[in-house]
């Protein structure tokens, strides 16, 4: 590169007056170019960079007017003092000695000015977008890349606070209302104010959570055919399902796996009713305790305990399991917020009558211990269970009930009470230098009913770290384009309450707003996997970050690149479930959100139980919790820089496509019995090729615009925004049915609805209610044909012709 510099350079030579101008016209270029440029630009870059410049500068016919000047000049001193005195000699070669000397300056120049040495040691290939081409310095700041803030946010990052940080909330119980909680806000409140953010705040709420009667146990029982006792068992008292519904039933034994859909169908199959029994369910199977409960009360189950079966979680204390003596606690309102304010906001509970969530469980539930569930099981008789069942309890051969041999029956009793709770959620923000009124979120649970490391602790870390590692970036030139929010919510342990009831309280702006949530709640579990439970328009993100961050177990190898060993990326992406931080955030409120977590193929057992504390985290991790932070806390940073600092937001708004035409493609299978009771699927495949085409016109509008438009930029950022919202349906209540995104939510309005519906037309004719499945499939359509209008733009871009068909 720099011999081909330095032979454009020597044959552009001309007079020294005109040599001395680009000399001084140059430096001034130059300086300026240095000026503007950061630190860490790529090699390759430098020399693409330093390539262009000369074809601006030097152009053809320059180059011919240059080269004969200076060489017709020196001809000429040549030969008409070819017989001169010395001191023509001498002026020769001082000449001489001049043009080399500017000809070396300029190219020095010029280089100098295109390639400034990195400070930080960046790498070439982090300045570059997937595109090709290169990213630009952020407005309103010192003209930072996004090269140069990767290696600032990664020089800025620490792990030795983690630990500690995860030892001190961890170190007690502390749920909501507790002088302990209290303590722990004030706390993270005076952490945030040391950082010096633009703006640290609280929001307090009362809110109504349910816990143990202080005066009446929870009690459990074994009652021969007259009713009396003839065994108790012995239940810990601290053991609970918040939201369970209160009372004494009385009734024979199911065993029903894992309470999953499923499960509950299989039974049906067997012959095995589960009407007015107690039913026993493992913990697990990816079904959240509230969904096995509703799906148990759904069944005319008229109780529920369930278990952590030692194959699903190791119960042996000496290699890092539970005792068969803990039992796992879990809420069991089905649904995220105050029960009793669906859908709004809990403000003042004196001023607004309580509305009860439709979620809200009508059997009573509680958990037990491998230990009690063992007592239980191993005295049932019944058809044999199918071998997927089969646990790990000891001396117990698996059957399903309904009766134990000895025809005694189970009496349950559970005694909790209502109390409203003052809550406290603590805020702090950067404030965005170009669009300060789009926010970037990222939040993490405070309390916990238990010690609760990996369950508040971690997510608590990677919010004070994060936080920390942002605000000192900003110190060292950080101008981000959107505002940052930090936020540490109160009463997760009761279905996220706190953020929940935040989201009402400003639903009417955040989708206008708010950009995107990054939960960080129960981050890390192990070091060994990586999940990501995310909305479809975040992979893009996801996929881009885990290419550039090594992974916290195997050196010299990125999270991707291990993953695609291990059996492909695609494993790492999962969706949203019920009790995530981050599901209210799409489900209810149509905010993209994800939520990262590293794991083990060994789940990690102490999760919502009284063992969940950093020494046994530690412990699982190998001494690595330090390490897998940084590495988390770098995923998290990769995407927070690239939603903080690209123009245009790098959301995937095409995804939703994708999903649609999967779901057309089960309608294509199922179009004859469809058409033979008068329905035509054509409805859909007109609004998913509407919405796909919508989807796809915008980006290529964007991909061809001037970014560097303002209003361009704001205009298509807006629109970008508002797509996840746009899937959130209109023909629902959100007090009746909160959660109406129609991918994500729960309720008759879902995609996921409709192809259950729609599968009883091969499995269950009979079930198949006509009149329903017209409603649902329209309330699916409009919902997509407005999402596709909304995308187009202005009314008059949209074309939708409607045919009537009958």
């Amino acid at each position: 590169m720099m011999a081909q510099s330095w032979f454009n350079f020597s044959n552009c030579l001309s007079p020294l007056q005109v040599v001395m101008d680009t000399i001084r016209t140059r430096l001034r270029q130059s300086t300026s170019v240095s000026l503007q440029r950061s630190v860490g630009v790529a090699d390759d870059d430098e020399a693409a960079g330093a390539q262009r410049v000369e074809l601006r500068f030097v152009t053809p016919e320059a180059e011919e007017e240059m080269e004969a000047g200076p060489s017709s000049d020196i001809e000429a001193l040549m030969l008409g003092h070819r017989y001169g005195n010395r001191k023509t000699c001498v002026l020769v070669c001082a000449c001489g000695v001049v043009l080399f000397t500017t000809a070396f300056l300029l190219a020095y120049a010029v280089l100098g000015g295109l390639c400034p040495c990195s400070k930080m040691g960046g790498q070439g290939e982090e300045d570059e977008e997937p595109g090709g081409g290169t990213k630009l310095p952020a407005e309103g700041g010192v003209g930072l890349y996004l090269g140069d803030l990767r290696v600032m946010m990664r020089r800025l990052l620490q792990d030795e606070d983690i630990f500690n940080t995860v030892s001190r909330v961890s170190r007690a119980n502390h749920p909501p209302g507790s002088s302990e909680g209290t303590s722990l806000a004030s706390e993270i409140l005076g952490r945030f104010r040391q950082l010096q953010m633009d703006h640290t705040w609280t929001e307090s709420l009362y809110a109504t959570l349910q816990f143990p009667d202080r005066s009446q146990r929870s009690s459990l029982w074994l009652v021969d055919s007259s009713g009396q006792i003839s065994d108790q068992i012995p239940l810990n008292p601290s053991d609970f399902c918040p939201y369970s519904a209160t009372g004494s039933p009385t009734g024979d034994v199911v065993y029903a796996n894992y309470g999953r859909p499923q499960d509950f169908n299989w039974l049906k199959s067997a012959g095995v009713s589960v009407v007015g029994c107690v039913v026993v369910m493992r913990v697990g199977g990816g079904v959240s305790f509230a969904e096995k409960v509703w799906l148990a009360e759904r069944n005319g189950a008229s109780g529920a305990l369930i278990y952590p079966d030692p194959a699903d979680l190791p119960q042996d204390p000496r290699r890092l399991g539970l005792n068969t003596h803990t039992a796992v606690s879990e809420h069991v309102h089905l649904g995220s917020g105050d029960p009793f304010t669906p859908g709004f906001p809990s403000f003042n509970h004196t001023q607004f009558p309580p509305i009860q969530s439709s979620g809200l469980p009508l059997i009573p539930a509680l958990p037990i211990s491998a230990t009690i569930a063992a007592k239980l099981l191993s005295q049932l008789t019944g058809p044999p269970c199918p071998p997927s069942w089969r646990g790990r309890l000891p001396y117990v051969r698996c059957v399903l009930g309904p009766r134990f041999s000895s025809g005694r029956r189970v009496k349950m009793a559970v005694h909790n009470v209502m109390t409203p709770v003052l809550l406290n959620n603590v805020f702090s923000s950067l404030e965005g230098r170009v669009e300060p009124d789009q926010y970037i979120i990222l939040g993490a649970q405070r309390d916990s009913l238990g010690p609760g490391a990996v369950k508040s602790g971690v997510g608590t870390a990677m919010l004070l770290e994060l936080a920390r590692t942002f605000s000192a970036m900003v110190k060292n030139g950080f101008s981000p384009r959107r505002s940052l929010l930090f936020v540490s919510w109160d009463a997760g342990d009761f279905g996220n309450v706190g953020a929940t009831e935040w989201l009402e309280g400003y639903l009417s702006m955040l989708h206008l707003k708010a950009v995107a949530y990054f939960s960080l709640d129960q981050a890390i579990m192990g070091d060994d996997v990586l999940y990501a439970y995310s909305s479809p328009l975040l992979l893009d993100l996801v996929d881009a970050a885990i290419r550039q961050v090594e992974h916290p177990k195997h050196a010299g190898q990125t999270i991707y690149s291990q993953a695609e060993r291990e059996g492909g990326s695609w494993r790492i992406m999962k969706p949203l479930y019920l009790n995530s931080g981050a599901y209210s955030f799409t489900a209810f409120a149509g905010v993209p959100a994800v939520e990262l977590r590293f794991t083990e193929e060994r789940a990690y057992p102490f999760i919502n139980t009284p063992f969940d504390s950093a020494s046994r985290l530690q412990e699982v991790l190998g001494g690595r919790l330090g390490v897998t932070g940084r590495r988390l806390g770098e995923l998290v940073g990769e995407m927070v820089l690239r939603l903080a600092h690209d123009h245009i937001l790098p959301l995937r708004i095409t995804s939703y496509a994708q999903t649609v035409l999967q779901f057309s493609a089960q309608l294509n299978r199922h179009s004859a019995e469809l058409q033979a009771r008068g329905l035509s699927p054509q409805w859909v495949f007109s609004a998913r090729g509407d919405y796909s085409r919508a989807a796809e016109t915008l980006q290529r509008a964007i991909d061809y615009s001037d970014m560097h438009d303002q209003t361009t930029a704001r205009s298509y950022n807006t629109r970008i925004m508002r797509v996840e919202y746009y899937f959130l349906s209109q023909y629902v209540s959100a007090v009746e049915t909160p959660f109406r995104h129609v991918i994500h939510g729960r309720g008759d309005h879902t995609l996921s609805a409709l192809v259950e519906h729609l599968a009883l037309l091969t499995s269950d004719p009979e079930r198949f209610d006509e009149k329903r499945f017209r409603r649902q499939l329209a309330f699916f359509v409009w919902t997509l044909q407005g999402a596709a209008n909304a995308l187009n733009g202005d009314v008059w871009s949209i074309h939708n012709t409607h045919t009537y068909t009958q």
